[in-house]
């Protein structure tokens, strides 16, 4: 954990109730200036988030209520600009701009970025802009997906304010077909191999019956 991380996430009520049940001490070296602000992204982060074809991300309306989102794409789609800075191209959906309107009224957004093989979750706090295609070709370039069939309408630019690893903790293990393709393959491969050796003994043990 990191101080960048502390200050957003640990508000005055949240430190109250780490008071209250006893966790506030183990938090409280965060504050210290000695602390790693952890605002940002280095090697292991920017890997991390290169290698994700999702994530959920958070936003907030005017009303105050909290809307989270899934949104994926091929692996990278999320790019990183710089150590502080994310992009992506927002593709059309269903068109009901949930999120969209939101970042019109708060520019607030949290991301959980996940690897559920090796059971490892990212947490990045952001303020999010929305820019148009035109008049921003170049970031509009950076972000494109050569060959991914969508229809970009925007794009969603991210400054990053802190992130925080979790603990494996009650994360699931779970893969996708294509992370289990090597595997299945193989197994589908010994086990044609399985059967055309049973085939041919039952072949060989059929022509020594009739011999």
């Amino acid at each position: 954990m990191a101080r960048a991380f502390s200050e957003i996430a640990f508000t005055r009520t949240v430190r109250d109730r780490q008071s209250d049940l006893g966790s506030r001490d183990g938090y409280a070296a965060l504050d210290s200036d000695d602390v790693d602000r952890g605002d940002q992204l280095g090697p292991s982060e920017i890997g991390f988030i290169q290698a994700r074809d999702g994530f959920y991300q958070a936003t907030v309306s005017e009303t105050g209520w909290p809307y989270v989102q899934f949104r994926g794409g091929p692996a990278g789609f999320l790019k990183v600009l710089d150590q502080t800075t994310l992009a992506y191209a927002d593709f059309r959906g269903n068109r009901q701009y949930i999120s969209h309107g939101n970042l019109e009224t708060n520019e607030k957004v949290s991301l959980i970025l996940m690897d559920y093989p090796s059971r490892t979750r990212l947490k990045i706090w952001a303020l999010a802009q929305q820019l148009a295609l035109k008049g921003n070709e170049a970031l509009a370039e950076a972000v494109s997906l050569p060959g991914y069939r969508a229809l970009p309408e925007r794009i969603v630019k991210l400054s990053v304010k802190a992130f925080d690893w979790n603990c494996p903790q009650h994360i699931p293990q779970r893969f996708s077909l294509a992370e289990l393709a090597p595997d299945l393959n193989r197994l589908q491969k010994r086990i044609q191999d399985l059967e055309e050796e049973n085939a041919e003994l039952k072949a060989f043990l059929g022509s020594d019956s009739r011999s």
